[in-house]
């Protein structure tokens, strides 16, 4: 073989590779811009923790997303940094956060460090609360859960579906709830993986 017919080989060779490199390197950057979405949450009753369930099954819709699903007794500081989305759940408890949320809150802090150094800047947050009546407070519970996220720079949204009655008269969770709840969670992964994706451009 002369050096021509060498390097038309060599050629042909590189071209029938170039495909599967670039497929392999296109599902690569698939698999790196999919989400973690972190669901956490405090339950007692079990209402907060189906609509918990249910935002889960919603966040997994959105292709290639991971999530996590654990209460917030059960959370380390990993599972927050390596999280791109975190929605917090709590039941209402006069007009206010469950002890258990506030300290799980309060722990980015104290515990887990993560607010000196804004460990959790730009990561995508959103909340989500149960309540026994309408005007119970369950909108200033999600503001008080929404104002921890703000102190650490994080990227909230808003929306329907991150809330349920389940006062008197109530079935408790009911399937128009659940329905709210799976919504709620896929939107905020889709979110979670635009964000991300403009991160990796950025980068």
């Amino acid at each position: 073989m002369n050096r021509r017919e060498l390097l038309k080989g060599v050629g042909l060779a590189t071209a029938s590779a170039f495909p599967l490199l670039a497929a392999s390197s296109s599902q690569a950057q698939v698999s790196t811009s999919a989400p973690t979405v972190l669901i956490t949450y405090h339950s007692v009753t079990g209402n907060t923790e189906k609509m918990a369930q249910g935002m889960a099954e919603g966040a997994k819709a959105v292709a290639g997303t991971n999530v996590v699903l654990k209460r917030v007794s059960e959370v380390a500081a990993d599972d927050l940094l390596s999280c791109d989305a975190v929605m917090v759940g709590s039941p209402v408890y006069f007009a206010n956060m469950s002890g258990d949320v506030k300290t799980f809150l309060d722990n980015w802090s104290l515990k887990f460090g993560l607010f000196q150094d804004r460990k959790m800047r730009n990561k995508v947050g959103a909340a989500f609360a149960t309540g026994g009546f309408v005007s119970g407070g369950i909108e200033t519970t999600m503001q008080g859960i929404h104002g921890a996220m703000f102190n650490n720079q994080m990227i909230v949204v808003s929306g329907a579906g991150s809330n349920a009655i389940t006062g008197p008269g109530s079935p408790g969770i009911d399937e128009r709830e659940l329905a709210g709840a799976r919504d709620w969670g896929k939107r905020v992964a889709e979110v979670a993986a635009i964000v991300k994706r403009g991160a990796m451009r950025v980068q």
